[in-house]
Order: structure tokens, then C-alpha cells, then sequence
């Protein structure tokens, strides 16, 4: 099989989302909210094990009632995604209401985020080699700015996001999205993601699909290089 198109999931595949602490903080200085700091890190604690950062970890509990409903389908709109999460959020108390949307708002700006080491190098050497790319995720805000920002967006052939198609991965129909969009056929396709039961998906509508561990970038500096072994 000659592979002619990769698609990457984006969060914790290509990259990652700044430490639940980082995320606290920065939203803490801009607001101009002081906290005695081990108050920071108990409710940095807290909202980690909420689950209540997208792109971090997942609930330790997981939601019931109205919130596990949105939970469920957080990544079929907009509307679902920040309700999800600023519900997760509300879960913890913080010194002011309004810093849970400032909190929700802060994890789509790009500087919240980091590409993974060698994830430059690896989708370089793909447009290199003539091998599309694209970008499948479950997410309900654009994240093309945060390939600008970082200076990616020029390797990507095509973004197919969950919210603006109402759907969400495992569904095949966003692949299959995808490999039209890049004009190859499911069966030359390479889906990597870091969730299998997602990114898995792919795999019904006959696309190969590879997985790397969803880690801190600093522990991970090469798990996108065996990308480029696997086409060739």
C-alpha cells in the first residue's frame, strides 16, 4: 500500500495544551486576581481532576445528569463544547464566576498551545514527499489559528473539524470528509491520533491508522517520526 495522504488528530497528537496550572494562572494575571499560591495549586488540583481543561485530562468522575449529556456530545457544536466544559469548571469554586468563561476562552488562544517537538519536522517532510495532510478533531472552536500562530498552517491541506460538520469521531463520515477533500481514497490513507476510540474510526471506512501517546510534549519528543517510516 503506497500511502498518499496522512490526517493527524490535533490535541495530543500534533499538539498540547499548557499544564491545567499554566492555564490557571495565566487566566489569575489577567484578570488581575491574586491568590495565595497554595490555593493556586489546590484549585489547579481541582480542575484537573474535573477534567474541565479541553485538551487535558478527562474527567476522574465521569459527568451525570445534564453535564453527561453535553459531555457525550461536547464536540458536536460550539454550544456543546463551551457548555461542557465551563460546566466541568463551575464544579470548582473560584474567586470570581466570570473566570470560568475567561478559563474557557483561554485554552483557544494559540499561545495555550505547543506543537510536539518534531511535529515541524515531520509534517514538512511530508509536503517534502508529495504526501497530503490534513487535520481531523473533535473540538467545538477553530483551531487554524493556532497553526498560524505557530507557523504549521502552510504543511495542512485541510482542516475537517466536529463542530462544523455535527458530528464527532469515531463517525467515519469525518474521514471520509477528509480524503475527499484531499482527493485520495480511504485505502491510501494513514489516520494518527492519540485516542483509538476516535481516532479507531478511521479505520471502518479503510484508512490505516497509527497512535502515539497523548503526553506532555517535553516527554515526548519523537512520536511523530515513525509517521514518516510508515509511508515510506
Amino acid at each position: 500500500m503506497t500511502i498518499k495522504a496522512v490526517l493527524f488528530d490535533f490535541s495530543g497528537t500534533l499538539f498540547r495544551i499548557e499544564s491545567t496550572e499554566s492555564w490557571l494562572r495565566s487566566v489569575l494575571a489577567e484578570a488581575d486576581v491574586a491568590l495565595p499560591e497554595s490555593d493556586v495549586i489546590r484549585t489547579a488540583e481541582a480542575l484537573e481532576r474535573a477534567g474541565a481543561l479541553a485538551g487535558g485530562a478527562f474527567p476522574a468522575t465521569a459527568p451525570t445528569g445534564e453535564l453527561g449529556g453535553l459531555w457525550a456530545v461536547r464536540d458536536q457544536s460550539a454550544e456543546h463544547h463551551r457548555a461542557a466544559y465551563t460546566g466541568l469548571s463551575r464544579q470548582v469554586s473560584l474567586p470570581d464566576p466570570a473566570l470560568h468563561e475567561a478559563l474557557y476562552d483561554r485554552h483557544m488562544a494559540p499561545v495555550a498551545w505547543d506543537p510536539y517537538p518534531d511535529a515541524a519536522e515531520v509534517l514538512a517532510a511530508l509536503r517534502e514527499r508529495g504526501v497530503a495532510v490534513g487535520v481531523v478533531s473533535n473540538i467545538g472552536w477553530d483551531l487554524r489559528p493556532v497553526f498560524h500562530h505557530h507557523g504549521l498552517h502552510a504543511h495542512v491541506g485541510t482542516y475537517v473539524l466536529s463542530y462544523e460538520h455535527g458530528v464527532q469521531k469515531p463517525d467515519p463520515r469525518l474521514f471520509a470528509v477528509a480524503c475527499e477533500a484531499l482527493g485520495v481514497a480511504p485505502e491510501d490513507t494513514l489516520m494518527v491520533g492519540d485516542q483509538p476510540a476516535a481516532d479507531g474510526g478511521a479505520a471502518a471506512l479503510g484508512c490505516a491508522v497509527h497512535f502515539v501517546d497523548h503526553l506532555p510534549a517535553a516527554e515526548r519528543p519523537d512520536g511523530l517520526r515513525p509517521v514518516l517510516d510508515l509511508v515510506g
